[in-house]
């Protein structure tokens, strides 16, 4: 690797107010201080702004606190990946219903000088006790769903410092102690709870009231935090500190692994309240590994998408809606581009129901996952023939026979049932002035996790073993996803970056480069199994149908996932185009908005940064040097 990756230690002090401070003094952790909420206005309240346009570096996220950290990281020097790590821990301050270092995820980096891209499978891992059968009554019943979610048996082996500690090393320039400077400062000195926070914690009272640690970290003073109060989270501050001057291990070898295991296996609950125990040991945490994987590659017309393999779905199936579309064009003549909303919509949808079947059917922590010929231009010409252009198909829509006999049913299999995936996550992206790219999606998988906040440490724990299925999905049919010893459950989070392949591209995303891969856009979002169908129709809004990068993200979303109903969001459902896709069979069902994604986009010498206008409260994107 070039100059700016090689090893080297710069205090990040002014990344966030008090950082420097927060560095000079070198306490052992004090867990017995109560976090609190102060008078309002005493931290600064940073911008949201959805879009920003210029050079010298840019980021995106949901939270603008994160996104101060993430800039100032690279104009103090930073690459992207430095600043993805640094973001990361921020969001874990401000964004603890969605992240932090009790869950995992995925994070993809992309190395100008050399043109290769990178994934870490950050993915929370099982107790190795955990077998087919754990989530059943014994009776071969799958369990209550919700009364899992709030347990010790839902908690996966957390991945995400280890994700941070693999990026740092492999790939940053800074030392992982000086990245999680500004997320301690912050969580000591607090930021200004906003009504998207406030309305998240509102949501999740009757169900922290369960856990006691959660009511004191999260509900100060047993209530929900006012919006403009500022809320604080020592007891993570410490955390911080304490992984700082003693590094990984401690949380992987020493007390917080200790810590972890004695919470999971016998939950601190309310006085008369319990919940089911989890089986992790200290192996389980000790075993724990976030490997560096070669990503997903597919191709989209001119370009080139790099996403994650497994154990997510969203690298495979988000390639394969694309290749999907390239086939309806092919099959009608017609192109994306030129079709009007309504059409478009109408073959998006069918698209995402053709690809979930197979996602559904063939997609897990297993061997022999058929990966090469899901994202086969040729299984999608295959596909594609049970396409109408005037109709929608009955749901769930069959999966196909991915065998690399392109002359197979087009829908051979039987139908499945659609599975259960919670739809908290966050994700962010950066990039730099040398061209390194990061997109970064990372999770506790309910909004609040478990619930369980580890005592003394000020983070909540994921439930992230509840994305395995429970049961299988159809009886007599194999099942990738089922719980099974040190295995990672399928994910649909989708960090993905578009390259142009042929250095020509179209329009605004080609020119200037000859015949050398480069970033075209890098974006993703959370949602969950929404985020798949997400993701990939910012991608073809952008690239296809014309739409600025702010205004891909902001368009109303269509997410079919091969269930007998489609998510719908910002008033899609009732308005004409919704009534048109209704008269074609499909069955939409309104939702207050999917997803809350951003991006980067790469238009010739300048960077755009985008993220959400509405959904969220709107997002969060900053450039070093705005034009």
């Amino acid at each position: 690797m070039d100059a700016q990756l090689s090893r080297r230690s710069v205090l990040l002090a002014g990344a966030v107010g008090g950082a420097a401070a927060a560095l000079g003094t070198a306490s052992p952790p004090a867990h017995a201080a109560a976090p609190a909420v102060m008078p309002p206005a005493v931290v600064r309240e940073p911008v949201k702004v959805p879009e920003a346009i210029g050079t010298g570096g840019a980021v995106s996220c949901v939270d603008p606190y994160a996104a101060d950290v993430g800039i100032r990281v690279l104009r103090a020097g930073g690459n992207a990946a430095d600043a993805a790590v640094a973001m990361a821990a921020t969001l874990g301050v401000t964004e603890p219903y969605s992240s932090g270092i009790g869950g995992g995820g995925f994070f993809v980096f992309h190395h100008a000088r050399s043109g290769r891209t990178y994934t870490i499978n950050g993915r929370e891992a099982a107790p190795l006790t955990y077998t087919s059968t754990e989530f059943t009554d014994g009776n071969g019943n799958a369990l209550d769903f919700d009364t899992v979610v709030s347990s010790g048996k839902s908690v996966g082996v957390p991945g995400t410092l280890m994700t941070w500690a693999v990026a740092a090393a492999r790939f940053g320039t800074r030392r992982l102690a000086d990245l999680l400077a500004p997320a301690e400062a912050l969580a000591r000195e607090g930021f200004v709870v906003d009504a998207y926070y406030r309305s998240l914690t509102a949501q999740n009272e009757a169900r922290f009231r369960t856990f006691p640690e959660t009511v004191r970290v999260y509900l100060p003073g047993g209530q929900v935090p006012a919006v403009g109060a500022t809320q604080r989270n020592v007891d993570l501050a410490d955390t911080y500190r304490l992984i700082r001057q003693r590094g990984v291990g401690e949380f992987y070898y020493g007390r917080i692994a200790r810590a972890i295991v004695d919470e999971v296996t016998d939950p601190t609950t309310a006085p008369g309240v319990s919940v089911l125990r989890g089986e992790m040991r200290l192996r389980d945490i000790t075993r724990y590994r976030a490997p560096i994987q070669e990503p997903t590659t597919s191709r989209y017309r001119g370009y080139e998408l790099r996403g994650m393999s497994i154990p997510s779905s969203g690298g495979i199936a988000v390639g394969e809606i694309l290749n999907l579309l390239d086939a309806f064009a092919a099959r009608t003549g017609r192109s994306v581009a030129s079709l009007s909303q309504v059409d478009y919509l109408h073959w998006f949808s069918e698209a995402s129901a053709l690809a979930f079947a197979d996602r559904n059917r063939y997609v897990g922590d297993v061997r022999g996952v058929p990966v090469r010929e899901l994202l086969s231009p040729a299984y999608a010409r295959e596909r594609a023939l049970l396409f109408n252009p005037d109709r929608a198909l009955a749901r769930p829509v069959p999966f196909g026979s991915p065998d690399g006999d392109s002359a197979g049913s087009p829908g051979g299999g039987r139908q499945l049932g659609a599975p259960n995936e919670g739809r908290s996550t966050t994700h962010l992206n950066v990039a730099d002035r040398w061209g390194n790219v990061v997109a970064y999606t990372l999770t506790i998988e309910q909004t609040g996790g478990s619930g369980i906040t580890l005592p003394g440490y000020g983070f909540l724990l994921n439930n992230e073993l509840t994305d395995f299925d429970f049961v299988p999905l159809q009886a007599g049919v194999p099942d990738p996803n089922l719980p099974g010893p040190g295995k990672r459950p399928r994910s649909s989070m989708s960090p993905s970056i578009v390259f142009s392949s042929d250095g020509g591209g179209r329009g605004r995303h080609g020119g200037g480069h000859g015949g050398r891969l480069r970033p075209v856009v890098a974006a993703g979002t959370p949602g969950g199994a929404t985020i798949i169908t997400s993701v990939a129709q910012i991608l073809v809004g952008y690239l296809d149908r014309d739409l600025d990068l702010v205004d891909a993200i902001a368009a109303p979303r269509l997410s079919s996932r091969n269930g007998s109903s489609e998510g719908a969001d910002l008033g899609l459902a009732t308005s004409p185009v919704g009534q048109a896709l209704t008269a074609r069979g499909h069955r939409l069902s309104s939702q207050t908005w999917i997803g809350n994604a951003s991006g980067i986009g790469f238009e010739g010498s300048r960077l755009v940064a985008a993220a959400e206008t509405v959904r969220g409260d709107g997002g969060a994107a900053r450039v070093v040097i705005p034009s």
